[in-house]
């Protein structure tokens, strides 16, 4: 892999870039449901810069936002007696019960950044019936529009980044990888749930030929 292409003007027109999840709820700058360590002020600020210098070099930027129904599958809530974080299965899907978050048209559901910058927002997780960390797909295999626009703007290679590395940018990049993209995940605008889960989401990405790379990359 040579990451010094990245920023090469050939590499631009093919290259998108995707923001993951970048909501309040998942921010510790939102005060958020599920805040992941790490997504303070400061962390939020760095993205939107990286992301700012991205645009000017003109690469097409696309942002994932969760967007849930109240009553949710994911949603503990939806469950009497359950509680946060137990696992159940449904259907023969195993699905972990979270805190209620990214209600959609809530105030922590909205994007952090000017979703002005980004080609498109696309919203997932919008079926009550699955859960959706991939910004392709749901858990029951209904796509997003994510693909078709990808493919639209001719673009085979995938700079991916936000929130959280263990679960929502790594279904992302892993579903990327499968359908054909080279993807390239920086870790350092990621930030994770807990370390073990972030160190084994980095080295499943890594076995399925995902690049991790680093801001200096870029």
């Amino acid at each position: 892999m040579n990451t010094s292409k990245i920023s090469d003007s050939e590499a631009q027109a093919v290259t998108g870039v995707i923001v993951v999840d970048l909501q309040g709820d998942f921010t510790t700058l939102g005060q958020g449901a599920l805040a992941v360590e790490g997504s303070d002020g400061a962390y939020v600020k760095k993205v939107e810069q990286v992301t700012l210098r991205l645009k000017e070099k003109r690469f097409t930027l696309f942002a994932t936002q969760d967007w849930h129904p109240r009553d949710h599958v994911s949603f503990f809530t939806s469950h009497p007696g359950k509680q946060p974080f137990e696992t159940i299965e449904i259907d023969g899907i195993s699905q972990l019960l979270w805190p209620p978050h990214c209600v959609k048209e809530s105030e922590n559901a909205r994007h952090l950044m000017d979703t002005s910058l980004f080609s498109k927002v696309v919203k997932k997780g919008t079926n009550r019936l699955y859960d959706s960390y991939s910004g392709f797909q749901d858990q029951g295999g209904a796509a997003t529009e994510l693909e078709k626009l990808i493919r639209a703007a001719k673009l085979t290679r995938l700079i991916i980044y936000g929130l959280a590395t263990d679960y929502c940018v790594k279904a992302t990049a892993l579903d990327a990888a499968k359908r054909g993209f080279e993807v390239f995940v920086v870790k350092d605008l990621c930030r994770g749930v807990s370390m073990d889960t972030t160190r084994a989401a980095l080295e499943e990405m890594r076995q399925h030929g995902i690049n991790i790379i680093t801001m200096e990359d870029l």
